[in-house]
């Protein structure tokens, strides 16, 4: 209702501060619990189980300050972040783009952030609440040491996240997939799990959706040899597809609608190349209950979304798991668990 009521508005704002009073508005939302473990949507994915498979994406709550909000209402999970060491302000602005005529976003935020201590302390503050709530965890753009970073917010932040999960994949930190390269990666990934200690939470990767298809292999790999807890399958696209927004021409990663496909093909190569042997979340270009079931059916055990919210409202989150529970009731499975790769 907030929403429907401020929306006329927020789209005569600059996208970044649209998204700010997003922020602020959600603050409002009364703590009202998650969903039912018991639920039918409710699944089990590296030892985690969630009330429903659709989470909220890293990026739209950077510095953990309405998780339960996005939990109350009706996200199964929500992952928070991007948290560097230290605060850092990100690009110049504008760098947050609204494409109304394609259902799509494209931002070159840079990891603004208020740093790992601010996160830390209001993380701290809900200490003991229900909910599934991910940490994304990145390095600062100047450091000099990056993978002394994500070791550093792995340690930090292991006691308060229910997953942790290590992004390689903006292109909007100079550098940055470079650690997608099999020898980085192999000494980042032990750098994160040494530092996040023993019986700490699982480490998710999330990759980029511009990946050759030996680095594809690679990375499939490592993350099952490292005993990654699952693969988060896609970030954004520096790629273009056609577009028809005033907007297209800008810099940044592409999320929304046109990533959909791209997403899709990508998680399907990442479930052939792991053999069904790790989980996947499916991320990129999810609007509808049906994008998030062919998500699942092609191989995702979650799956995620941003973008579409900018567009439609914190209601889409009930909407979609509604329509997944008649999906998943139509085509006879009894569990999402169950429909997971079947395509």
């Amino acid at each position: 209702m907030i929403y429907a009521l401020l929306r006329p508005a927020l789209r005569l704002l600059d996208t970044e501060d649209a998204h700010r009073i997003a922020i602020h508005s959600l603050r409002l939302v009364p703590f009202g619990g998650t969903d039912r473990a018991d639920s039918p949507l409710a699944t089990t994915v590296a030892g985690l189980t969630v009330p429903n498979p659709l989470g909220m994406a890293a990026g739209f709550d950077k510095d953990a300050e309405v998780p339960d909000a996005l939990l109350g209402v009706g996200f199964g999970f929500a992952e928070v972040g991007s948290i560097t060491p230290l605060p850092q302000a990100g690009n110049p602005r504008p760098r947050l783009f609204r494409l109304d005529e394609d259902r799509a976003v494209i931002n070159r935020m840079g990891f603004n952030n208020s740093g790992a201590e601010a996160a830390v302390a209001r993380l701290a503050r809900r200490a003991g609440r229900p909910g599934i709530v991910g940490v994304n965890v990145g390095a600062n753009k100047d450091s000099l040491d990056r993978v002394a970073d994500y070791a550093t917010m792995a340690r930090l932040a292991a006691p308060l996240a229910s997953y942790l999960a290590v992004n390689i994949s903006s292109p909007n930190t100079p550098g940055l997939r470079a650690l997608q390269d099999e020898g980085a990666l192999t000494v980042l990934l032990d750098a994160v799990l040494e530092a996040r200690g023993p019986g700490g939470p699982p480490v998710f990767l999330k990759v980029a959706p511009d990946l050759e298809p030996a680095d594809i292999d690679a990375i499939a790999r490592i993350a099952i040899d490292k005993g990654v807890g699952a693969l988060i399958v896609s970030n954004t696209t520096i790629s273009r597809p056609p577009l028809r927004s005033r907007h297209a021409g800008e810099a940044g990663g592409l999320s929304g609608a046109p990533l959909r496909d791209l997403a899709q093909q990508r998680l399907r190569d990442f479930r052939s190349a792991t053999g069904g042997a790790l989980p996947l979340v499916g991320v990129g270009g999810i609007a509808t209950a049906e994008d998030a079931w062919n998500r699942i059916r092609a191989g995702a055990s979650l799956v995620q979304l941003y973008s579409a919210m900018a567009f439609a409202g914190p209601g889409i989150a009930r909407t979609i798991t509604r329509g997944l529970a008649r999906l998943m009731a139509r085509d006879g499975f009894a569990t999402i668990a169950e429909a997971v790769g079947t395509e």
